[in-house]
């Protein structure tokens, strides 16, 4: 039996309900999706989607599980940058999942105990990650993809974040994130589009008895780059304008592996309750001439 299935804290599918956010609400984050469209043929129940907002600002889309607490994708534009963590921020909860009048703007967890309970019927909380061992919060949206501080920041809320084992998220997709960001930095000579997301298996974080949140049976990602630097060496040429990995979210048999961009979606098909017709970016990425 897979390490994955001895997870301490693993168990079957979260059930309860979620309130719903407006449908609409990826309106305000349309220009981090290439072509200003989100992923198709996704059709699963009680999902959200969330523009996450920071300083009065859309800094990303993600499609939020409101029913296995965690997030399907998360959708933003590379930016840039040396690849530093910001590490030791405040890590927030989304106040659009608790009620349809909060403000857009995450915000650092309430140190109510009450306030907490009407948060946790519809989000992840810090005590969900307090006592697990083998899983820690990992990024759909990494910081080290962002630049400015502002940005950096907007990534540390847990409608961004889904539990991943250790071994699998330092060994390999940290250092996966590192070649991509070089990549993207070295060759994109545009708006890198980067998509971000998990399938699922029926285990999850159990806390006081309780499901709480979905774990990944896999993390994969796909970046959509419509102009780049014809010049790049010619082991990267095929990578561009798009391309993707997926690993496996395991403690032992966890790896990564680079794949085209419709590779991933069959995994996605494989997987997920999706359509046939699901795709990550509209046209395939390919360039309009």
């Amino acid at each position: 039996m897979s390490a994955y299935l001895l997870l301490a804290l693993l168990t079957s599918m979260v059930t309860p309900g979620a309130p719903s956010v407006d449908p609409s609400s990826f309106r305000d984050c349309a220009n981090f999706l290439y072509h200003q469209q989100a992923p198709t043929g996704i059709k699963a129940q009680g999902l959200q989607k969330i523009c996450q907002h920071y300083s009065d600002q859309p800094r990303y889309a993600t499609l939020y599980d409101g029913v296995r607490r965690v997030p399907l994708y998360s959708a933003y534009t590379f930016k840039r940058s040396t690849g530093d963590s910001m590490d030791g921020l405040p890590w927030m909860y989304e106040p659009q999942l608790t009620s349809g009048s909060a403000g857009g703007n995450m915000q650092p967890f309430p140190m109510a105990a009450g306030t907490l309970q009407s948060l946790e019927e519809s989000q992840a909380v810090l005590a969900d990650y307090s006592d697990s061992i083998v899983l820690q919060r990992g990024q759909l949206n990494p910081d080290q993809h962002q630049s400015s501080p502002g940005d950096k920041a907007s990534t540390y809320t847990l409608t961004n974040v889904v539990p991943l084992a250790n071994e699998f998220l330092h060994l390999h997709w940290l250092p996966y994130l590192h070649n991509i960001r070089l990549r993207l930095n070295n060759y994109c000579r545009g708006t890198a589009y980067v998509i971000t997301g998990m399938t699922t298996m029926g285990h999850t974080i159990r806390r006081g008895n309780v499901n709480r949140l979905a774990v990944p049976k896999h993390l994969w990602s796909a970046y959509c780059c419509p102009i780049f630097d014809p010049s790049m060496p010619y082991e990267l040429r095929y990578k561009f304008p798009t391309y993707a990995a997926y690993g496996l979210n395991d403690v032992t048999d966890n790896f990564v592996t680079e794949t085209s961009t419709q590779g991933v979606e069959a995994l996605v098909k494989r997987e997920m309750d999706v359509d046939q017709n699901f795709k990550l970016f509209d046209g395939n990425c390919v360039p309009q001439v």
